[in-house]
C-alpha cells in the first residue's frame, strides 16, 4: 500500500500505519473550534485521505450536542469544498463516562447522517470501545477520556480496514457508512 494520510487526532499514527505516508496534525486537547481555526494546515497537505476524530474535548467545555455537531459539519463542508478529490473518514465521537453517553450518541447519529452528504465515510467506533450503557470500557481507559495502549490497538484494528477500503475506491465514489461487524 502507498498513499498519504492526514490524521486530525493526536496519536502515534505513523507507528500504526507505516505502510502510508502519515502526516499527524492532531493536537492534544483540540476542540472542534480549534480544528476549524487551523484547517488550512490540513488543506495545504493535499493528502489522499483525511482522518477526522474530534468532539470529545468539547464535552469538557460543556458544549452542547448541537454545537459540536454543527462544528463537525462545518469541518466536513470546508474539507470537501477545498479538497474535492480527497477521501475523508470521520469517526464517531469516542465514548466517555456514562453521564454523557446520550449526548455523544446524539452527536454520532447526526454525524453518521451528515457524512454522506459530503462524500465522507463514517466509522462507528462504539461497537468496539463502549459498554452496553455507552460508557467507555474500563478495559481501554483509566479515566474515561484517554485510551490505554490496548484501547488504541482496538481503535486501530477498526480503522485499518476502513482506510484500506478507502484506498481501494476511486476518490469520487459515493460513500456508505463503514460499520464494524
Amino acid at each position: 500500500m502507498s498513499g498519504s494520510i492526514v490524521f486530525m487526532e493526536d496519536g502515534l499514527w505513523e507507528n500504526w500505519f507505516p505502510e502510508y505516508e502519515v502526516c499527524n496534525l492532531g493536537v492534544s486537547g483540540d476542540t472542534t473550534d480549534d480544528l476549524i481555526a487551523r484547517l488550512d494546515t490540513v488543506i495545504e497537505v493535499h493528502a489522499d485521505v483525511v482522518v477526522l476524530q474530534v468532539g470529545t474535548n468539547d464535552l469538557g467545555w460543556r458544549k452542547s450536542d448541537e454545537y459540536i455537531t454543527r462544528n463537525v459539519e462545518t469541518i466536513l463542508c470546508i474539507l470537501r469544498k477545498e479538497l474535492p478529490q480527497t477521501r475523508i473518514v470521520v469517526q464517531s465521537v469516542l465514548p466517555r463516562e456514562r453521564g454523557v453517553a446520550l449526548i455523544i450518541r446524539s452527536i454520532n447519529r447526526h454525524i453518521c447522517q451528515f457524512a454522506p452528504t459530503q462524500r465522507a465515510q463514517y466509522l462507528d467506533l462504539w461497537p468496539v470501545l463502549a459498554e452496553l450503557d455507552g460508557e467507555l470500557s474500563r478495559q481501554y481507559s483509566n479515566d474515561y477520556v484517554h485510551l490505554t495502549f490496548e484501547g488504541y490497538e482496538v481503535w486501530v484494528t477498526a480503522l485499518k480496514p476502513a482506510i484500506e477500503l478507502l484506498f481501494g475506491r476511486p476518490s469520487s465514489t459515493w460513500p456508505n457508512a463503514i460499520q464494524r461487524a
